[in-house]
């Protein structure tokens, strides 16, 4: 039996981990359980995020455009190699060393805040009790003040494509392939289908991804979600929409997929591996007694207010297990409200300004609220685009695709969202955040000075443009 804590906090992913560090730098006793084993069986924490998710998909990410850059690109600069080549190998063991040495960190963090760090499974009773077994088998009850449920989520699975861990895989597999498969099938073309799509046509594949929506990134600006199909589609991914995977067959070491449009016709395809990414669902999964009492809704999300409690009082759910996108970033920002509240703080997340990024090159990001949003509101809006093609400093680094949108009220002018498919949108994107959450206008932004020659310029010219004062293009006459 564990001695009794102020808070417990059943996962050490984004959400968990954050969240523990904080409860601890607040003065509670903290107690972090975390069940996840590494592929060799140690216990680690960092969860998906850390040891199959952002991190490594990011590393191979990197790795898979620095070869492309060199097989494609640098002789444009002057510069002229030999026969360039990729070791996978060596690829996947920079990208394990990078998840060791942040999931590692995890553990000093815990020690120089006096969290407790647990290495098991856990489950919610009743009475703010958790039922814990620890890998080595030991059970025990513990008792705490405050429970935080931070278990994080699990690649959906879907019966037309069940994986085998070889030849149809989940995003997991997709970062463990040890060689480049020559046709490479994909079925999703959302967030994670078009990263693990970009790594491995980088590489050498022939990508198709295959798409039940009609509508490309359909979460994202239409605009945006336009000029990206536009700049993916010339990089070679095969994107087809409102294609419905109907059967999956491996036969001679191939993936036979058979696919279905929206006329009802049939397609069939073979490939040489599948991966299969139509999303993530909340991981529930023994994690809740029958008698906890603990709402869910008809996603089986965990039913949490805005400050992310339960109808049970005293217990917190964050991150993938409550309403909203599945953001590290969200995740690990709701940890620090609750665990602020926790300790008597009126903290709150603005929910209204989360930015979400898809890590391609060019990266796409947004903060705020589409034009079509807007335009339901019913509210009167101005919109300014600005191309990155008319950035000298895009031009000089040779990567100049992509634009910057931005949407003001038209009586305000206040900044209600901004739209980015371009190099470095994700930071770009950050720079509008900062400035939505201190309640900027676009004339604001159009006012400050930003340094030349940056790629941070677009954004300047672009919020200049919302009120057709852009200096680097022709501005659109207003009617």
């Amino acid at each position: 039996m564990y001695n009794n804590f102020d808070v417990v906090v059943i996962g050490s992913g984004p959400a968990g981990y954050v969240s523990a560090i904080r409860a601890a730098q607040l003065g509670m006793k903290v107690a972090c359980i975390e069940k996840w084993r590494s592929s060799n069986g140690v216990s680690v924490h960092g969860g998906t995020c850390l040891n199959v998710g952002c991190i490594p998909s990011k590393a191979l990410l990197d790795s898979s455009h620095k070869y492309s850059d060199a097989l494609n690109k640098l002789d444009s600069h002057g510069i002229t190699l030999g026969a360039v080549k990729m070791d996978i190998a060596a690829m996947m063991g920079r990208k394990d060393k990078i998840v060791s040495q942040l999931t590692g960190g995890i553990g000093q963090l815990f020690k120089a805040n006096n969290v407790t760090g647990l290495y098991g499974t856990a489950k919610l009773l009743s009475n703010k009790e958790v039922e814990f077994a620890s890998h080595q088998g030991d059970e025990s009850i513990i008792k705490a003040s405050h429970i935080i449920l931070a278990a994080g989520s699990v690649p959906i699975e879907i019966p037309a494509a069940p994986t085998d861990g070889d030849f149809i895989v989940d995003s997991t597999g997709a970062l463990e392939f040890s060689s480049v498969p020559k046709r490479l099938g994909i079925v999703g073309a959302g967030v994670i289908g078009l990263e693990l799509g970009s790594v491995w046509s980088r590489l050498g594949s022939e990508v198709v991804l295959i798409e039940a929506l009609d509508e490309f990134l359909a979460v994202m600006d239409k605009d945006i979600a336009k000029e990206s199909f536009k700049i993916f589609s010339g990089q070679g991914l095969d994107i087809r929409l409102g294609a419905r995977v109907i059967e999956t067959a491996v036969k001679a070491k191939k993936v036979n997929v058979t696919y279905q449009t929206m006329d009802e016709k049939q397609h069939k395809e073979v490939f040489d591996k599948l991966i299969v990414c139509v999303g993530r669902r909340p991981f529930i999964d023994n994690l809740l007694s029958p008698d906890c009492g603990i709402s869910l809704d008809q996603r089986g999300n965990i039913v949490v207010n805005e400050q992310c409690e339960t109808n049970i009082e005293g217990v917190y759910a964050v991150g993938d297990l409550v309403r909203g996108p599945m953001l590290a970033h969200k995740g690990s920002e709701e940890g620090v409200m609750v665990a602020e509240r926790i300790a008597g703080h009126s903290a709150q997340l603005n929910y209204d300004v989360v930015p979400n990024v898809i890590y391609t090159h060019p990266e796409v990001a947004s903060v705020g609220q589409t034009e079509a949003q807007v335009k339901a509101s019913g509210r009167n809006y101005n919109v300014g685009v600005f191309p990155f093609a008319a950035s000298g400093r895009a031009l000089a680094a040779d990567d100049s695709q992509g634009m910057v949108k931005m949407i003001a009220c038209e009586k305000t002018d206040r900044i209600l969202g901004c739209h980015i498919v371009g190099p470095s949108a994700a930071d770009l994107v950050q720079q509008v955040a900062i400035a939505m959450e201190f309640g900027s206008s676009a004339e604001d932004l159009g006012m400050t000075v930003f340094g030349h020659p940056t790629l941070s310029e677009v954004v300047h010219e672009a919020a200049l443009a919302v009120n057709g004062n852009a200096i680097h293009k022709v501005n659109r006459k207003r009617k």
